[in-house]
């Protein structure tokens, strides 16, 4: 097959073009290094066979690490280049094949050449797509935050207040001030280790935009190596559901999302993203407690009381007394509790909304009261923050007793 390296080149890349699009980027210098890079593959493959060399000591071509960092500057997605890495060893394969059912007849020899061919094959495609998707994922966070400090200087004068030209600044970030948004701030709390943090923001930023924006791609500013702050835009004023939240923050367990309230034009830019930046303090203050998805909708007005940490969890152990006990006793009797006075005080409705029965929500709320040490209706309000607070927030506002 070495002879045919150049041919089968030239099919891989059309093949590329049918299947995965985004690797060509209709530019001819993006289609020259990605023709160098699969011959380069093709040619180390082959003489990986010809020569006997040992696969897991092959370095991956120069070719293919440029063309992987070439795609990471352009924004494509690291999962097209390595579909592209298994779409051409299936290809190549399929040839090799052929050859040897051309070339040897013999059951026994063609049996043994192909699980030959299949296992260097997938050592090679495994230790050289490692190598690749490394080189693309640290150019990635290189191009992120240089191609971000121009923009946050941007983003910080426009929520800054100052006078800005709107259309020019719609061109610089790429983003449409002039529609509604949803600011959002993400990040990693401080004592996680993710490979690569920024990668991880933007990713979780997708997938929200995915449910949210219809597609649209968001406005995704790195704050610091571990914090960014972000901006869905929606066509509706309306933010994301608890299960979009939810479903989002799925795939990465250390990650964090707080998200303000929808807005528009940039006085809605600007106040979305103080909300979000209001409940990430919220949440920072906190600590690894709280919920992993906060918004301002819930948690609104909690954020308000975060410049003060200390004097908020005195305050809830003096609102809630011996029912701010950290144990799950005490937590299921503060749960039963939110959700009734959140129901209007029904206890049918309780029972419907906690799956229990009538009864043991009528108990629960007494045994709850009774740890009050007075009665919910002549402090109704601030017994609900409490409770809220408790529920959001967890551990970091209870006391140990």
């Amino acid at each position: 097959m070495n002879e045919r390296a150049s041919e089968v080149t030239a099919e891989l890349v059309n093949l590329y073009e049918r299947e995965l699009p985004h690797l060509v980027h209709d530019d001819e210098s993006m289609v020259s290094l990605l023709s160098a890079s699969v011959y380069q593959n093709i040619d180390t493959a082959l003489r990986i066979f010809e020569h006997g060399i040992d696969p897991t000591r092959v370095e991956a071509p120069a070719a293919a690490i440029e063309y992987a960092r070439r795609l990471a500057q352009r924004g494509t997605s690291v999962i097209d280049l390595i579909r592209a890495y298994y779409l051409g060893q299936m290809a190549v394969l399929d040839l090799a094949i052929q050859e040897g059912v051309r070339q040897n007849r013999n059951a026994d020899d063609l049996g043994a050449l192909t699980r030959q061919a299949l296992s260097g094959a997938l050592i090679f495609i495994d230790r050289v797509t490692q190598q690749v998707v490394a080189a693309y994922e640290e150019e990635r966070d290189t191009w992120l935050l240089n191609r971000s400090a121009v923009r946050a200087a941007r983003v910080r004068s426009l929520l800054d207040g100052e006078g800005v030209d709107i259309g020019a600044s719609e061109t610089a970030l790429g983003y449409r001030l002039r529609g509604n948004h949803v600011g959002l701030v993400a990040w990693y709390a401080e004592g996680s280790r993710p490979a690569h943090p920024l990668a991880g923001l933007e990713a979780l930023a997708g997938r929200l935009a995915a449910a949210r924006s219809g597609g649209v791609r968001p406005l995704f500013v790195p704050n610091d190596e571990l914090c960014a702050w972000v901006w869905l835009p929606v066509e509706e004023a309306t933010g994301p559901t608890d299960e979009e939240l939810e479903s989002a923050l799925a795939p990465d367990a250390e990650v964090r999302v707080a998200v303000g309230e929808p807005g528009r034009g940039v006085e809605g830019f600007r106040k979305s993203h103080r909300q979000a930046a209001r409940v990430h303090a919220l949440a920072v203050a906190a600590g690894d407690d709280c919920d992993r998805a906060l918004t301002f909708r819930d948690v609104g007005a909690m954020a308000l009381m975060t410049s003060d940490f200390p004097a908020m969890r005195a305050w809830v152990e003096d609102t809630l007394g011996e029912l701010a006990q950290e144990d799950e006793q005490h937590e299921r009797l503060r749960d039963t509790l939110r959700v009734f006075l959140a129901e209007g005080g029904s206890y049918t409705a309780a029972a419907e909304r906690l799956l229990m029965h009538k009864n043991s929500v009528q108990y629960r709320v007494r045994k709850a009261q009774e740890l009050l040490g007075r009665p919910v209706a002549g402090n109704r309000l601030d017994v609900e923050l409490a409770l809220n607070l408790c529920h959001r927030l967890g551990a970091a506002v209870l006391g140990k007793r």
